[in-house]
């Protein structure tokens, strides 16, 4: 009897196959773009904090002004039409990938104002069903108020912040931790 597993009964390593630059969209929001624009570098790392190089991270975010550019965002307005609020990007070997973006504005919840956030989906081999994060920005005075990343224990909160570049500003780095210590926080959606 042959235990080989196939196609249809295994995540990888067919998962790379559907990562192609031909899917890819690395800018999220246009030059044209209200806010401040920003180029954030993500990393996938596994749960011994070696780089994942064929992971996929996708991104759903607001405009400057917190609208979404999506006909189920019922609110007043209109979204930014040079802000698409969506990315998709591979990783490269070293478990990279970056989008050329803003910084999105507050959106509204349920009890009160959610902080500056992207929306992230992590697909990898392995994974059968997406991961669901966010990343938010470290020393966002709106991040202390955010009714959904208050209900992070304060000590896991450090895994959902982007840190800003020292010398480059406009330059956010952000990891994310499949498994392990400092594991990111995953939402169940």
């Amino acid at each position: 009897m042959d235990l080989t597993p196939t196609p249809s009964q295994t995540a990888g390593p067919y998962f790379h196959l559907g990562c192609t630059q031909l899917h890819s969209v690395q800018r999220i929001a246009g030059s044209q773009a209200k806010g401040q624009h920003l180029r954030l570098i993500c990393r996938v790392l596994d749960g011994d904090g070696r780089p994942v190089p064929d992971a996929m991270v996708e991104i759903w975010q607001a405009d400057a002004d917190g609208k979404y550019n999506h006909a189920e965002d019922s609110r007043a307005g209109s979204a930014d039409p040079h802000c698409a609020g969506f990315g998709r990007m591979p990783t490269d070997e070293q478990g990279v990938c970056q989008f050329e973006t803003i910084q999105p504005g507050c959106v509204p919840a349920a009890n009160g104002m959610q902080a500056p956030h992207l929306s992230v989906s992590v697909f990898a081999r392995g994974i059968l069903k997406r991961l669901a994060t966010r990343i938010y920005f470290e020393n966002d005075p709106a991040n202390a108020a955010c009714p959904v990343l208050s209900l992070v224990p304060a000590e896991r909160r450090g895994t959902l912040l982007a840190t800003q570049h020292s010398v480059h500003a406009e330059v956010w780095h952000f990891d994310i931790r499949l498994c392990g210590e400092q594991e990111t926080v995953f939402f169940d959606v």
